[in-house]
């Protein structure tokens, strides 16, 4: 697990243009999966185009998020599934 903001936005910044998982904590033992892919990358936040079969088109997250563990990012490379 990354330790650091630059450590976690270097490693998404190699990997724009790749399928992403993003699994939300919702609440308590909730969470939420969203499939799209790795967009756009900003000094404070990443953004994920969603697909099709989501409500929304794109959506947001900042850097803070994977590193207090709000979010987990999964990248699909063919059949293997890596986190950052």
């Amino acid at each position: 697990m990354p330790t650091s903001l630059n450590t976690i936005k270097s490693e998404l910044e190699d990997r724009l243009g790749q399928k992403v998982v993003v699994t939300v904590q919702v609440g308590r033992n909730k969470t939420l999966k969203r499939h799209g892919k790795l967009s756009e990358i900003f000094p404070a936040v990443f953004i994920v185009d969603l697909e099709k079969d989501e409500n929304l088109k794109r959506v947001s997250y900042s850097y803070t998020d994977i590193l207090t563990k709000n979010i987990d990012v999964d990248f699909e490379d063919d059949n293997k599934t890596e986190e950052v």
